[in-house]
């Protein structure tokens, strides 16, 4: 279970996250939905604690430590955390330059002790496993290409692995498709699907493709001005929620969000 009890992100005079709560149980797959600017990736960073959040709390029984906060982790324990929760970019956050195995490898840096981290000492279980994990995700034949190599949809599942190596509890991503081609996108929402179905990996996606979050996810949150608008299952999202989430009112401009791969626009 994680949980959030009254979160809130100020930036000086920008109330980019507004009080927002709410639970998701083990092993669901959660979209999270709004235009551009409505406090979805900052969301996400925040459950992740790379942003630190203003007010509230983060509660999970994957946090390291007695309370289960994760707002009050510090140091190790907050790696561990790190480690639990794992992260998916839009932009991948590779290192281009080293191939995709090494790539996946340092998935494993939280799980070792510091100096072999350091030296990138990897075992061979772990490169066995980095190898499946590649496979998994249909890479395993680019295992040693540079990354700089691969396209724009192959990083990205490059990237899902290397997640995966972690041994995760929680997968946040955070506009995993936002810059790939249609197939591309369709093939990474497909592998997300297959590790929260197969894995009982819970799964929080921030999504700019409202056909998309229908398609793929169990349940929708919907942002505006970062304010929760809408909280529920796909089929319950009607032309009315969808007038309230995107702040549009022409029946053409809801027709186009609908199906549009370019919501933030």
């Amino acid at each position: 279970m994680l949980k959030i009890d009254r979160l809130t992100k100020v930036f000086g005079s920008l109330v980019a996250v507004d009080d927002v709560s709410f639970s998701i149980p083990r092993g669901q797959m959660v979209g999270i939905i709004g235009r551009s600017g409505a406090g979805k990736s900052t969301l996400l960073r925040m459950i992740n604690r790379l942003v630190d959040p203003t007010g509230g709390r983060i509660l999970s029984e994957a946090a390291p430590g007695d309370t289960g906060d994760v707002c009050a982790l510090k140091g190790r324990d907050l790696c561990v955390w790190r480690q639990r929760c794992a992260m998916i970019f839009q932009q991948f956050n590779l290192v281009s330059r080293l191939d995709a195995l090494t790539n996946v490898l340092m998935g494993r840096l939280s799980h070792q002790a510091t100096l072999r981290a350091m030296l990138k000492l990897f075992t061979a279980q772990e490169r066995a496993l980095a190898i499946m994990t590649l496979d998994r995700v249909e890479m395993a034949p680019f295992a040693l290409k540079r990354c700089d190599a691969l396209s724009g949809g192959q990083q990205q599942r490059v990237a899902i692995a290397r997640a995966l190596v972690q041994e995760p509890r929680i997968l946040l991503a955070d506009e995993p498709i936002a810059s790939l081609d249609p197939r591309s996108a369709a093939r990474v929402m497909e592998i997300l699907r297959a590790i929260n179905r197969e894995d009982g990996l819970t799964v929080v996606c921030n999504l700019h493709t409202l056909d998309t979050a229908r398609s793929y996810c169990d349940r929708l949150i919907g942002l505006r001005s970062g304010k929760i608008v809408f909280d529920g299952p796909p089929g319950a999202l009607d032309r009315a929620r969808i007038r309230e989430i995107y702040g549009v009112h022409d029946e053409d401009d809801i027709d186009e969000r609908v199906t549009s791969t370019a919501l933030t626009q």
